[in-house]
């Protein structure tokens, strides 16, 4: 069943979603060359208790840290570990903060150092998917309208659409319904509602579609071994247009990124 929000409700999440977007930020200043991911980690949990929220991932099903670290050929729910990481390594940051009794949900793919071009263009490629797919989030279009337009415009550069991980509802509980893949067909799966929130995030391979799971019940490869990347954001469907409430503003203020991509999916000015 799909849980539409009020609008207090959905500035009650924009708040949690903001709290992942600076953790993200905090992220972006620090993820360098030499660093591991296990240190970046413990820096998220305390800068989002700092901020009066809770980590959603520490403990969610139980998943033992704050972020999901996901480096090079890792798709998704990488474990934070010891590894320092290396210069041309990228590497998905995925993070969930609660408060208000709501979650913010969201994920970012940073480059350390010389990243290889065709990795660089992938990322590129996947995060515009990002924002083609949220266009396709609006009154009177379905779920598979949002998945359609992630896999056309991905697969007509001749990369691979993870079919088994997915998008999801967002509220009070961390997934909700509806799942919101990236792929599928036009006119097919749930009708959108005003005050639906949901996690757009597409999941895009260098290579194969296919993936592996790894001993330890979380991390997830691509099955040749070559790199994924992975954006996420949270939007609200808000007069029948999306609505972010989520940002890489903070991202971007890091690493001395200018960009508008963000403008039209925000009716009103971002208060920051």
């Amino acid at each position: 069943m799909i849980i539409v929000k009020s609008r207090e409700e959905i500035e009650l999440m924009r708040e949690s979603a903001l709290i992942v977007s600076k953790t993200l930020g905090m992220i972006a200043s620090e993820i360098k060359e030499g660093v591991t991911t296990l240190h970046l980690d413990k820096l998220a949990e305390a800068f989002i208790r700092d901020h009066g929220a809770t980590p959603s991932f520490l403990g969610l099903y139980g998943f033992p840290n704050t972020l999901c670290m996901s480096p090079n050929t890792q798709v998704v729910h990488g474990i934070p570990n010891n590894t320092p990481l290396q210069n041309g390594d990228i590497i998905s940051v995925d993070c969930g903060a609660f408060k208000n009794g709501f979650h913010g949900d969201h994920a970012y793919t940073f480059e350390i150092g010389d990243v290889a071009p065709e990795t660089k263009k992938l990322l590129q490629i996947t995060k515009e998917s990002l924002y083609v797919g949220i266009r396709e989030f609006k009154a009177g279009n379905r779920v598979e309208d949002v998945g359609n337009a992630i896999q056309k415009y991905t697969e007509a550069h001749g990369y691979g659409v993870v079919r088994e991980l997915v998008g999801h509802g967002l509220g009070q509980k961390m997934h909700e319904a509806p799942e919101m893949p990236n792929y599928g067909k036009k006119g097919r799966g749930k009708l959108f509602i005003e005050g639906m929130v949901v996690a757009i995030e597409p999941m895009i391979n260098l290579g194969t579609k296919n993936i592996k799971q790894h001993k330890d019940g979380w991390t997830i490869t691509t099955a040749d071994n070559k790199p994924s990347a992975h954006f996420e954001h949270d939007v609200a469907l808000v007069d029948g247009k999306p609505e972010l409430l989520s940002t890489f503003k903070y991202i971007y203020d890091a690493l001395g990124i200018v960009s508008n991509e963000e403008d039209e999916f925000r009716q009103n000015p971002l208060h920051i």
